[in-house]
């Protein structure tokens, strides 16, 4: 992969960074959600910057990515915010809504978790 020279890169609301300037992204685990997706460290700022896009997303306007490895990036990416989304769901709700619409989030989630482990273990992302 290679940076594109000069490109300015949204980080969302307003925010912008050159793209040979951010030294790394960091996906934001605790505290994720609207506005808050990732820390962008940027040469010559102190703090990290807090975006409101993924860091798949920065990264693509950064760099070339060949479509496949992006397409494959953005799946997994959109389980973690699956996965992140249910997890926000309490037992009582789960239960109804298992009882009503036959969605068991339980059995979504641990699969979801079983891929991305599989992914981690294989350092096929991130």
């Amino acid at each position: 992969m290679e940076i594109r020279e000069g490109q300015m890169v949204p980080l969302g609301y307003g925010k912008f960074a050159r793209s040979d300037k951010i030294i790394s992204l960091e996906r934001i685990e605790d505290e994720r959600g609207p506005g808050r997706r990732t820390l962008v460290y940027v040469d010559n700022v102190k703090s990290p910057l807090v975006a409101s896009r993924t860091e798949n997303s920065i990264l693509s306007n950064m760099v070339e990515i060949p479509s496949e490895e992006l397409e494959a990036t953005a799946a997994l990416e959109l389980l973690y915010d699956i996965r992140d989304d249910i997890q926000q769901i309490g037992p009582m709700l789960r239960k109804s809504i298992k009882k009503e619409a036959e969605f068991d989030l339980d059995k979504i989630e641990k699969r979801i978790n079983e891929i991305l482990q599989h992914e981690i273990e294989s350092g096929e992302f991130m």
